[in-house]
């Protein structure tokens, strides 16, 4: 894939995709309206806008490597050429899945909605689901033993804080 059409593609998928499970199921939950904050504590409305600041960036960045770097988007149709295992991916396997994970947990602190607490839940399961029997399976088809070094050395969910290095560029 041209880089060209990988990032026009990114961006479509970037909007509808993220677009959708990060914006707008929330707002159908909770219409951003702020409800007391969780067990009282105002603090959590704090946090919530750290994890909303956190995520956002993540996302974009990931979604911008993937058609830089990869040549490709994160849609299954179109997946990237090459594997990528620098950025954020140095860190995480995972990190567009983190991110929009920090961005509905953070809605959810943020707005006091424990509704959107209980749909994020909903969403990282379905994000396990989908990278345990789908992602990681047909990773390991395409890439081989590349891949099966990558996951050797980078934790699937849990950022390192120290990232690993780079296993080529």
């Amino acid at each position: 894939m041209k880089r060209a059409s990988a990032i026009f593609g990114s961006a479509i998928f970037l909007v509808v995709a993220p677009g959708t499970i990060v914006g707008y199921l929330p707002w159908t939950i909770c219409h951003w309206h702020f409800d007391p904050p969780l067990l009282g504590f105002l603090s959590f409305r704090f946090v919530g806008v750290l994890m909303i600041a956190a995520g956002l960036p993540v996302l974009l960045h990931s979604f911008a490597r993937f058609a830089i770097q990869g040549l490709g988007t994160p849609a299954p149709i179109a997946p990237p050429e090459r594997l990528l295992v620098n950025g954020l991916y140095r860190y995480v396997r995972n990190p567009m899945y983190v991110a929009v994970s920090l961005l509905i947990f953070g809605q959810g602190l943020l707005f006091g909605s424990v509704r959107v607490l209980e749909y994020g839940i909903v969403v990282w399961l379905g994000f396990l689901a989908f990278v345990v029997f789908y992602e990681e399976p047909a990773l390991r088809g395409k890439f081989g033993k590349e891949y099966e070094e990558y996951c050797a050395r980078v934790p699937r969910w849990i950022p390192r804080l120290k990232p690993v290095e780079p296993l080529r560029q």
